[in-house]
Formats: C-alpha cells, sequence, structure tokens
C-alpha cells in the first residue's frame, strides 16, 4: 500500500520540527513524491547530510511504501 503524503509530512515534521515541506504527488499515484523541505537544522551541513536527514525521517519506508522520492533541501 503505497504512503500517504500527510503521513510523508508528519514524518519529517517530526523529525525535523521547524520544517517548511512542499510535498507533490509528481505521478498522481501516492508513490511517486516530490519534497522540498526547508529547515534550519540543515545549517552547516552538506547536501547529502541534508538529504539522508530527510530519508531517516522516513524511517525503513523508502523502497517499501514510498517508490520514488526526489529530494530537494534549503536552510532557513
Amino acid at each position: 500500500m503505497p504512503m500517504a503524503a500527510a503521513e510523508i509530512e508528519s514524518l519529517v515534521k517530526k523529525a525535523l520540527p521547524d520544517a517548511e515541506i512542499k510535498l507533490v504527488d509528481t505521478a498522481g499515484d501516492n508513490d511517486h513524491y516530490s519534497i522540498a523541505v526547508t529547515s534550519a537544522q540543515f545549517t552547516g551541513k552538506s547536501r547529502v547530510q541534508q538529504h539522508k536527514m530527510v530519508m531517516d525521517a522516513l524511517g525503513g519506508n523508502m523502497g517499501t511504501k514510498l517508490h520514488a522520492l526526489a529530494i530537494t533541501t534549503k536552510t532557513l
């Protein structure tokens, strides 16, 4: 069963409470998303570290409940 947008946003917000999130279902199938996350917690971190923080927030759902996620990150 695909992962709902609200669940993705909730998991990211739980890990990054100050995050501004823009989530788009790119294929209309609740399985392919694009997410833009802005957080002060990204300050001083490399782009790879920032993306890992978002992936870690999703737990083990990537590749199981969530098929594809394009990530964009920015600091506040």
